[in-house]
């Protein structure tokens, strides 16, 4: 019987691994968390282009997407149809049995103005009333006029989510959480009745 020499011995170990580091890399990115980077404007002044964001994908299988969560999505049916393939990442806006409306350059949820402190600038149009649908939600882009967002094609079935940006990890100079960020600071800011 022959014994494997030292060398041999390394090169074995390192083989396993590699292929434990890639087994582990890959359920990571498929079941906890995934890079990401923002390839449009449509999410300014919150996102810029080429950011690189960590999604969480684990919080959705505890809990429902929340208002105002920045959101990546695979595309709906109606943007599949028109030859849509990448992730989106939007805002959400609406949450099932919300209505929302959009008019006068303010979005309204249920009869309330929604603070959004976040936005590139209001929005020059007009939209609804619509309700959302259970297990479906109404996304925007923070920038609103340039944004191909719910206003356009519809509603985000919950099965599309993919999961939450959570982390901005690159510009190394805009590192940080973006929860934080995005959101008023009480929940009272968020709607404010109407005037």
């Amino acid at each position: 019987m022959t014994v494997p020499s030292k060398s041999e011995n390394i090169g074995i170990e390192l083989a396993k691994t590699l292929a434990l580091s890639a087994i582990l890399a890959l359920g990571i990115r498929q079941f906890v968390a995934e890079a990401r980077y923002i390839p449009s404007g449509s999410m300014l002044p919150t996102l810029q282009i080429n950011d690189r964001l960590i999604v969480d994908k684990v919080s959705y299988h505890l809990k429902n997407p929340e208002r105002q969560d920045i959101v990546v999505f695979d595309p709906t049916e109606e943007l599949q149809k028109q030859n849509y393939h990448d992730a989106f990442i939007k805002r959400v806006i609406g949450v099932p049995g919300d209505k929302v409306e959009v008019r006068g350059g303010k979005v309204y949820i249920n009869g309330k103005a929604l603070t959004e402190n976040y936005i590139q600038e209001q929005p020059r149009y007009n939209f609804g009333p619509v309700s959302v649908p259970p297990n479906q939600y109404l996304v925007l882009g923070d920038n609103r006029n340039n944004s191909y967002d719910s206003h356009y094609w519809g509603f985000v079935p919950r099965e599309k989510i993919i999961g939450k940006a959570v982390l901005r990890f690159w510009p190394l100079d805009r590192m940080g959480g973006l929860s934080e960020e995005s959101k008023p600071n009480t929940p009272n800011e968020v709607l404010q009745p109407t005037s």
